[in-house]
């Protein structure tokens, strides 16, 4: 990656989810024209009427110029994934997805889950209690009997997938350590449990870091290996860091990877941090860090998913968790339908003339510039020097108020996808702009392109996956 970039004033975006702007007034009708609900135009007397001809099919203006069939509907694009959203979509093609990725490994264990990330997963206050049926209080919600049965007769060693004490699970640990080491820890325990399902959750200990990039490498190399291995990962974003206001800060943008992660890989993602901030104290402990758990005399009740319960952090948890596994269950091995008739979809092609739509922020898409895009812009006079005739995929963002932005462009290996702002004649001439990885700026009210174009360095372009990633800062 190149460290160079340009510098260039503030401009002026919009907020999450903000409103697209009104559509304009119908244009004028041309001279002649009536509007549709107009009465009708008087009869001309002077004109001769033709007799009806009911056996004569109706016929195009020019009969001899055959009628084209209707163009077959484009197909929809990719789901995407709302933010704030307790669990993410499940429509009929991500059902198919999820079965795909199962069919990659016939001969895992359908009772078995594994579990992987830091000390939220580490501890005794997460899906442990599950096993117990003295713990356990559903709130009324029976239909998830059937999935919390199933992994209580899941045995990983000597014991079920909610009391292991997993390997790929550390306190203090960031999403690299689950994948250090070879065998890594990951690899040991999707081998140990041969889970059907893995819950993924990391980036409390990665904001510490601030390597947002890396933390993204790390969370696309977890969904691979796990689906390599016909394992259906589950991922979740983080709870709020009350324990440090800078922290706090990055939560959102490390969320907003996670659900990218999550979207482009068509796997689960289920929001803890949008269940949480409701919460009194966000439900958290003490420490402002680590959720907190229902208490009564009888000691922690962290399966009871009753009103009193869910005013926790670790109790919204594990009905998220059990939430989520059920609907993956449900679709991949009892063959039920999708839950989700539809969901939103991402519009445009990515081309020049049909650049993808950004309705709203945080935003997240990936593309693989190896495979795809078009070759139009070659340099960008923001930085003239730098060769981009590499293909770009285009993304076109229309706000209505001033609004700063945080930009963020995820590449593994030797990809080396550049990030360019365009002002709304959309060409390189308007280039605004431009930086190797993370363009912050504020935008004014407008229409706004972002190209993602690849870098070609001594004649060979770096192209490759990228996962582009937009949220607004404070």
């Amino acid at each position: 990656m190149r460290p160079a970039r340009c510098l260039v004033p503030a401009l002026l975006f919009v907020a999450c989810g903000a409103p697209l702007p009104d559509d304009a007034p119908d244009a004028p009708l041309p001279d002649g024209g009536a509007p549709l609900d107009a009465p009708p135009i008087p009869d001309r007397p002077d004109v001769p009427v033709a007799p009806d001809r009911p056996d004569v099919p109706v016929a195009p203006d020019r009969p001899d110029v055959p009628v084209a069939p209707d163009a077959p509907a484009p197909p929809p694009g990719p789901v995407l994934y709302p933010a704030a959203q307790r669990h993410s979509p499940l429509t009929p093609d991500l059902v198919a997805r999820l079965r795909a990725i199962s069919a990659r490994g016939p001969g895992l264990a359908a009772d078995v889950f594994a579990k992987v990330g830091d000390s939220i997963t580490v501890s005794a206050s997460f899906m442990a209690c599950f096993a117990s049926t003295s713990a356990v209080d559903l709130g009324g919600r029976e239909h998830l009997r059937p999935t919390l049965d199933l992994y209580r007769g899941g045995t990983i060693g000597s014991t079920d997938p909610y009391r292991r004490v997993s390997l790929a699970a550390t306190v203090g640990w960031s999403a690299s350590a689950a994948l250090a080491g070879s065998p890594s820890p990951l690899t040991r325990e999707l081998e140990a449990g041969r889970p059907r399902a893995a819950t993924i959750m990391f980036g409390t200990n990665d904001i510490q870091s601030r390597d947002i990039f890396r933390y993204g490498a790390n969370l696309l190399d977890l969904a691979d290996q796990a689906i390599a291995r016909g394992v259906i990962p589950i991922f979740s974003t983080v709870p709020p860091r009350d324990d440090n206001p800078d922290a706090d800060l990055w939560v959102p943008r490390y969320n907003a990877v996670a659900l990218g992660v999550a979207q482009s890989r068509a796997v689960p993602l289920v929001d803890l941090h949008g269940a949480l901030l409701p919460l009194p104290s966000h439900g958290l402990a003490g420490d402002h860090l680590h959720p907190n758990t229902y208490s009564t005399s009888a000691g922690f009740r962290a399966c009871a998913l009753t009103p009193a319960g869910l005013r926790f952090g670790y109790n919204n948890r594990n009905l998220l968790t059990l939430e989520a596994l059920h609907r993956v269950a449900e679709v991949t091995l009892r063959g039920r339908a999708a839950p989700d008739a539809e969901a939103p979809r991402l519009r445009g092609s990515g081309a020049h003339a049909d650049p993808f739509v950004i309705p709203s922020l945080p935003f997240a898409d990936a593309r693989n510039t190896a495979t795809g895009g078009a070759r139009v812009f070659d340099r960008y006079p923001c930085r003239a020097t730098a060769d981009e005739s590499g293909a770009e995929y285009l993304y076109r963002l229309t706000v209505t108020r001033p609004t700063a932005i945080r930009a963020m462009v995820i590449t593994r290996g030797n990809t080396d996808v550049d990030l360019h702002l365009l002002d709304r004649t959309a060409t390189a001439e308007g280039c605004v702009a431009r930086d190797d990885r993370v363009l912050v700026t504020t935008l004014a009210p407008g229409t706004w392109t972002f190209s993602l174009d690849t870098f070609v360095s001594a004649g060979a372009p770096r192209a490759g996956e990228y996962l582009l990633v937009i949220v607004q800062d404070p």
